[in-house]
């Protein structure tokens, strides 16, 4: 039962950003994403890793070094596909 909880976290996690990746490729458009929450998920991702690597976690950092590369692509859309101020 716990190792089903796990699971399910893990895959909630590793999906969350997935979505607004794909759509974000697509439509070339992050207007209506915040710059912050995104710096925000990324740091708390990496905490995440250095914690879940302290305690000896495999399934929290592993989940999380998905999370810091997800995030790290939806910044690097951010900045990509920024609207440039004439």
């Amino acid at each position: 039962m716990i190792a089903c909880i796990g699971f399910i976290a893990f895959f909630t996690s590793c999906i969350s950003l997935l979505p607004q990746i794909y759509r974000t490729y697509k439509t070339k458009s992050v207007e209506d994403i915040s710059i912050a929450m995104l710096w925000n998920f990324f740091i708390s991702s990496m905490s995440w890793v250095a914690y879940g690597i302290l305690i000896h976690s495999l399934s929290v950092w592993i989940t999380n070094v998905f999370m810091v590369i997800t995030s790290l692509f939806m910044l690097g859309f951010k900045f990509k596909y920024r609207v440039r101020l004439k």
